[in-house]
């Protein structure tokens, strides 16, 4: 059983900044590409960053020079840091993990429960 938990969101006014966090657990192989997410009601998720197992990354337009997104050394914690935060910023926040567990032959994708940000004009 695999499982990712993020922790770290709220409530921001503009300008200001907020830390992410996202921590894998359970039965894991191997953690390949992560990334956060992001969802408003009514639209799509989209992609925020992500970041591979070299440590290569790739930001939305959007977020970029804005937000960072790091792991750390056992790569197990995904952080987004997010500065300058803007009221469109605002939406629910979701790690995403390619992970294979143990007893697999190939990764899965899983989803954390999302976090809520709210950034205040």
């Amino acid at each position: 059983q695999v499982q990712l938990v993020e922790s770290g969101g709220g409530l921001v006014q503009a300008g200001g900044s907020l830390r992410l966090s996202c921590a894998a657990s359970g039965s894991i192989f191997s953690i390949n590409k992560v990334g956060w997410y992001r969802q408003t009601p009514g639209e799509q998720r989209e992609l925020v960053a992500e970041i591979d197992s070299a440590g290569s990354t790739n930001y939305a337009d959007s977020v970029t020079g804005r937000f960072t997104i790091s792991r750390d050394n056992a790569g197990n914690t995904i952080y987004l840091q997010m500065a300058s935060l803007k009221p469109e910023d605002t939406a629910v926040y979701y790690c995403n993990g390619r992970i294979r567990p143990f007893r697999h032959f190939k990764e899965h994708s899983f989803w954390g429960q999302g976090t809520q940000v709210t950034v205040s004009s």
